[in-house]
């Protein structure tokens, strides 16, 4: 609410704020930088929702009783733990085009993170490692809980392999499905630490989302009102896509 109210007005953090209206969001939707943003963005959420399904094909990996399982959790668990800045660092040297191991593997250096038709997908490649895992954690915990009287059922059906995967373990798997698929969008709407440690929104404000922009117009250029103004538009579209899905979910239970 306080941001809504401080979204009508000009501040800078420091003088008086002075009342302008709406005109803090008449130049947000006139300025080109926004529709990258928000281009970007749905790039983010588009690639995103990779992750719950790579990270239940690692859960399903992962769920065996075989030797050394235990060591190969805690390697596929590892990114998990990891801040977003160390990630950011590591996906950096990876696609340093001089030094980096992308370079070694290709023969030659491509400068992702410098071009502009590159830098965005770079990042998010870099955000659905921890991403994954943390969706690999949601089904890993889903999977030990699943019926077991249900699952014998169906093996004395006959059913198995994507059979089994698709009409007896999915549907016991929804509700950490839901979980996984909103706690990726939220990410992917409110990604910030990994485009400000790898690009900057740069090159060109190329790689830049509206979180990013926002902390750009506030911490920057000192704007709070139009600051504002971007965090009330990034939350009008969490609000809808999370409304959406409540009432989804809503309508499941009853």
């Amino acid at each position: 609410l306080s941001s809504i109210w401080l979204s009508f007005y000009s501040w800078d953090g420091m003088t008086e704020k002075a009342f302008i209206g709406l005109d803090n969001y008449i130049e947000l939707f006139q300025a080109p930088t926004f529709y990258t943003a928000l281009k970007n963005n749905v790039i983010w959420l588009a690639l995103f929702l990779l992750a719950p399904p790579m990270g239940l094909a690692v859960a399903l990996y992962l769920n065996q009783a075989v030797g050394g399982i235990r060591i190969v959790k805690s390697l596929f668990f590892a990114p998990f733990v990891l801040s977003g800045v160390v990630v950011g660092l590591i996906f950096s040297w990876f696609y340093d085009p001089t030094f980096g191991l992308l370079a070694v593997i290709l023969g030659h250096g491509i400068p992702v993170l410098g071009d502009a038709r590159y830098a965005t997908f770079g990042i998010v490649f870099a955000a659905l490692w921890p991403q994954t895992a943390y969706c690999m954690i949601l089904y890993l915990t889903g999977l030990t809980a699943l019926n077991s009287e249900q699952l014998e059922a169906a093996r004395m059906e006959g059913a198995k392999g994507w059979t089994m995967l698709w009409h007896v373990v999915l549907p016991q798997l929804r509700p950490v499905t839901f979980m996984a698929i909103v706690v990726t969008v939220i990410g992917a709407l409110r990604s910030f630490d990994l485009i400000s440690v790898m690009t900057g929104g740069g090159p060109f404000e190329s790689s830049t989302v509206l979180a990013y922009y926002m902390y750009d117009q506030a911490i920057k250029y000192y704007r709070i009102g139009y600051s504002a103004s971007i965090a009330v538009v990034l939350f009008a579209i969490m609000l809808v896509y999370i409304v959406y899905h409540l009432r989804r979910m809503l309508r499941n239970e009853l």
